[in-house]
């Protein structure tokens, strides 16, 4: 069993804040969700007094807490205005959904905005300094309390704290003013995908608070943040916590106990701010397959008096990059390798954009995520909140993190650019270091915003050399940092090792199958495009085949596949965007994602990749019968496939097919003596638009195009259609720029 991270008093309970929170001058039944294009089963469970109630700091607990979620009063702010102290604003918003998101009830964008609200403070509170704490607030805040501001914070993802206990009166209703500003501008700030005009790999925005913000009585003298750095070499946790507004005299006392709590693995005392060896002998090591989790104490203390005290957890683990068995470069988990694969998880969701409705849905991807067979996540330009990294620290995920991007084209000039990006870096870094989940940090993503990547790589790994750091995954490679790293798609394809970096395919896949009902809007992408969820699973299956085939050679460590869910136009999802649906049956994936492959298909009339195989073929629009077999063929010329233009992608040309715009059909026969048990497959690369016939009987309409071969499921009325002795399989491709290809292979794949 793993530590539950929950609310300790009653002040931690949404219903108490609804007790103890000063009310909004304007009525909660207003509020209701803006109709969203479309909604998670969640959006239901959502309302103002139950909006994300859960303790948002798992790592750092303490027993007294009050959840400032819910209700605020909104409305759209001018350059130079002074805080609306005292004064009803226009409209409401549910905190923390951003102004952006459905459920904030808002559904729309404002550069610079205003939110108020009034709360009252516990008497139980008196005596203690009271800390207001921002998970999150994108872009620009400015914080203001009974009309003294209290602090101002630059950056999108990284939470910040004000004692504000100088502002507070001695009774009644307190009022808390944020301003924002946000343009969310593409070009030198740190935005990911946000996009103020959302279009295809770009998202839209989210603006203001989007994440829990809450109160907290804590002592003058108190612990302040500290860092957990497992040895699992020599059993022990380097612990250095830092703590404020001491003297010498002050001291540190560490307990680990157990996952179950019921014995005391280790204590340490010392000073504040030095590292301290808390012992643990003999770990249990943390893995995927085993996510142990001890817990851990952490009092302050003056002489022999308890200060304060807060709780948390860790887990043993080991990073590194080294050498398997057979001398490929790899990174090591715990001393082995690991090969580590994963989804794209870009974190957005249809009612509460960069927000997750509840909880429960937040869990729901990670738990899917698990079920389907990974064992690693990469959280793609976005960096969530700190309950999502408890869950994969719980559930067991690997985690490579992402440094959210600027979009701009490399150089970037700007010099406060730059100190912004670093600086919101290094608060990631650190604001997230004790989460034994996270392994991998990346600095940047397929160019956007590179800059000085020889300099940042190595300035990560010293800022934290526990961990491993991918300089750049996708396009750009500076030849620094602990990976090599390619983005293939579909692909698969993977870099070769190095010496002293292993090698990783950052993205691959994009797989497509648009759901019906299910769809953000109907103008939707994909990379690969499917018709049934069958003829999915089937390419899935090849793809992720040969992704395994890599890890032998030439020494692939690690390959995220694109994407967990849909995301707005793109449905390269396994789940549809409202999480509804699940586009292949989960077991099956598990297995695959895991290596274990049903057997390769046996093709009775084979693609031309290994040798050319014969195809009669014209360029010429023949007659509308071209695809059954009675049609006489003999006036077309032959040739051996795969017919394209040189330079597609994945094409191995024998013949030359080169007119752009154009189309080419193609019809063979093949024998068999008797029809195989098992499923009917195609196995075809095609660039771009294809149809394949069996018999005359349509097989398979496979739109987009391909850069590799796939397997492509046959429909139930080809399967019908073939016949012992001899069949006909043509082919028709349509193409009408950039590369173009065309090879088709039918087989039947063995019964597993």
């Amino acid at each position: 069993m793993t530590r539950d991270i929950r609310p300790r008093t009653a002040c931690g309970l949404l219903t108490a804040l609804c007790a103890l929170a000063g009310a909004l001058t304007t009525a909660h039944a207003a509020w209701t969700p803006v109709p969203g294009n479309i909604m998670t089963r969640w959006a239901a469970d959502v309302s103002p007094t139950n909006a994300l109630p859960e303790y948002p700091r798992p790592q750092m607990t303490r027993p007294d807490w009050l959840n400032l979620n819910g209700l605020w009063q909104f409305q759209p702010a001018a350059s130079g205005e002074t805080p609306p102290v005292g004064v009803t604003l226009s409209k409401e918003i549910l905190v923390p959904y951003p102004m952006e998101s459905a459920l904030s009830g808002i559904k729309q964008h404002y550069d610079r905005s205003w939110y108020r609200r009034t709360f009252d403070i516990p008497s139980a509170w008196a005596g203690q300094r009271v800390l207001l704490h921002f998970g999150a607030v994108d872009w620009l805040s400015t914080v203001t309390v009974n009309g003294r501001q209290v602090g101002s914070h630059r950056g999108g993802y990284d939470p910040f704290t004000y004692d504000i206990t100088s502002a507070l009166k001695p009774a009644g209703p307190q009022e808390v003013i944020v301003y924002v500003y946000d343009t969310t501008p593409v070009g030198e700030q740190v935005t990911g995908k946000q996009d103020p005009n959302p279009n295809g790999i770009w998202y839209t925005s989210s603006t203001g608070i989007w994440q829990t913000v809450w109160l907290e009585p804590v002592p003058k003298a108190r612990i302040d943040t500290f860092h957990a750095t497992p040895d699992i070499d020599t059993g022990r946790l380097r612990l250095n916590v830092s703590a404020l507004n001491l003297d010498r005299t002050y001291t540190v006392q560490a307990r680990a106990t157990s996952a179950d709590g019921a014995t005391v693995v280790g204590e340490v005392t010392g000073a504040p701010g030095v590292d301290l060896m808390l012992p643990v002998p003999n770990p249990t090591l943390w893995t995927p397959d085993n996510p142990y989790l001890y817990n851990l104490t952490i009092g302050l203390y003056k002489g022999a008096d308890k200060i304060d005290e807060i709780g948390s957890y860790f887990g043993m683990r080991k990073v590194e990059i080294g050498k398997d068995p057979g001398g490929i470069t790899r990174p090591l988990l715990n001393g082995a390798f690991v090969f580590q694969v994963g989804p794209l998880d870009q974190g957005f969701w249809p009612d509460g954009l960069y927000t997750a409705p509840t909880d429960a849905a937040l869990q729901y991807d990670l738990d899917m995520e698990k079920s389907l067979g990974f064992n690693m996540v990469r959280k793609h330009i976005k960096v969530e909140p700190e309950r999502w990294y408890y869950w994969c620290d719980k559930k067991g995920l690997l985690v490579w993190q992402d440094m959210p991007s600027m979009r701009n084209a490399p150089p970037v000039a700007s010099h406060d650019s730059r100190t912004q990006f670093e600086r919101e870096m290094k608060r990631m870094v650190q604001g997230k270091w004790n989460h034994p989940s996270i392994v991998t940090w990346v600095v940047f993503n397929e160019g956007w915003g590179q800059y000085d990547t020889t300099r940042l790589a190595p300035w990560v790994k010293a800022l934290d050399p526990s961990r491993l750091v991918n300089n750049a995954t996708g396009w750009t490679d500076a030849g620094v940092g602990d990976f090599v790293d390619w983005h293939v798609y579909p692909g698969p394809g993977s870099p070769n090792p190095e010496p002293k970096r292993a090698a990783s395919l950052g993205e691959f896949g994009g797989l497509g199958l648009k759901v019906t009902d299910h769809l953000w809007n109907t103008n939707s992408w994909s990379y690969a495009g499917y018709n049934t969820s069958e003829e999915l699973m089937q390419a899935y299956t090849e793809l992720l085949r040969n992704a395994y085939a890599l890890k032998d050679n030439p020494g692939l460590s690690a390959a995220v596949y694109t994407q967990t869910t849909d995301v707005e136009t793109e449905i390269n999802g396994l789940m549809t965007y409202d999480r509804a649906v699940t586009k292949m049956d989960v077991a099956r994936i598990a297995k695959i994602n895991k290596g274990i492959f049903p057997p390769p298909p046996v093709f009775v009339s084979p693609t031309s990749e290994a040798a050319g195989v014969t195809w009669k073929y014209t360029i010429t629009q023949p007659a509308t019968t071209w695809m059954n077999p009675t049609f006489g063929d003999s006036a077309w010329a032959t040739g051996q496939g795969g017919f394209g233009s040189n330079g597609t992608p994945g094409g191995i040309i024998r013949t030359q097919w080169t007119a752009t715009p154009g189309d080419i059909w193609l019809r063979r026969g093949f024998n068999i003596t008797s029809v195989p048990a098992g499923t009917p497959v195609l196995r075809m690369h095609h660039d771009e638009d294809a149809e394949v016939y069996i018999n005359g009987v349509l097989a398979v309409s496979a739109a987009g195009y391909t850069t590799n071969y796939s397997l492509f499921a046959v429909s139930a009325a080809a399967a019908a259609a073939v016949t012992t002795g001899t069949n006909t399989l043509a082919v028709h491709c349509h193409q009408t720029a950039g590369g173009q290809y065309i090879d088709v292979g039918f087989g039947y794949q063995p019964p597993s």
